[in-house]
């Protein structure tokens, strides 16, 4: 029933009436935090296999909650899905683009993806829109729930420097809602999606995720969303600008995006 509904029924002013968000326990957020450890180290590691590292950890957790955690952190284990094909038909589901297909410039494609980042005392979720040539983070957003808002404008803000000719993505429901398909569509953008849990689409970002967090976010206990924000700021500025990889001949992905778009 609707707060104003409510506050009419009891004759109480709305205005005097305000909601208090429960914060999770601090149990949840040991957990939470231990099962991200897991998957970020083992991402084909489905509920079942992480309750049982789990259980040899000692903690008293069933597969049932597992699987709400993870499908609250948006995590998602990487392995062939089942009866992928008869899935083409949904809406929102578009097909697989890339296979056989290599990134062969700045700009050619283009993949999202959002992963968990956890906090002292709560979490929040980074979405990414990553340059597959060059491994160069052309935006992000950070944001304390999974609304779909944060993702559209990490879409929006990459859009305004430039526009890839293939977006890929997994087939979450941020990526398949109406929302984001259409803005794709509105710049005339090819989209495709993975295979629900194809290993080897989601590579770049899954050592993107890797990176970040064990050369930031796993060295640091953020305070606060605040905290969180100001450094990851200053870290996928590193990233992008001061981080060279052996992939990129020891370049970093700013040098060879920008050097290959000239």
């Amino acid at each position: 029933m609707p707060v104003s509904t409510q506050a009419e029924l009891l004759e109480l002013n709305r205005s005097s009436l305000y909601y208090q968000p429960i914060p999770p326990s601090p149990e949840e957020v040991a957990v939470k935090h231990r099962i991200d450890e897991i998957f970020t180290e083992l991402p084909y590691y489905g509920y079942r296999k992480i309750t049982a590292q789990l259980h040899r950890e000692g903690k008293k957790i069933n597969e049932k909650t597992v699987s709400k955690y993870m499908r609250e952190m948006g995590l998602m284990a990487i392995h062939p899905g089942p009866n992928l094909s008869k899935r083409a038909h949904l809406a929102g589901i578009y097909p697989y683009l890339l296979r056989n297909i290599t990134a062969s410039a700045p700009d050619h494609i283009w993949g999202i993806d959002i992963t968990y980042i956890r906090l002292q005392r709560s979490w929040m979720y980074l979405v990414a829109v990553l340059d597959w040539y060059s491994r160069y983070i052309i935006s992000w957003e950070l944001d304390q729930t999974l609304q779909i808002g944060f993702v559209i404008e990490a879409v929006q803000r990459a859009l305004e420097q430039a526009k890839p000719q293939i977006f890929n993505s997994d087939q979450g429901s941020h990526f398949t809602s109406n929302s984001y398909i259409d803005l794709l569509k509105q710049h005339e953008i090819r989209i495709s999606m993975d295979g629900k849990g194809r290993a080897l689409d989601t590579i770049f970002t899954e050592r993107l995720w890797r990176t970040i967090k064990y050369e930031e976010v796993y060295l640091k206990e953020y305070d606060s969303p605040r905290t969180a924000r100001a450094e990851l700021t200053r870290y996928l500025r590193f990233y992008n600008e001061g981080r060279v990889h052996q992939s990129l001949q020891y370049q970093t992905p700013a040098e060879v995006y920008f050097d290959k778009k000239m």
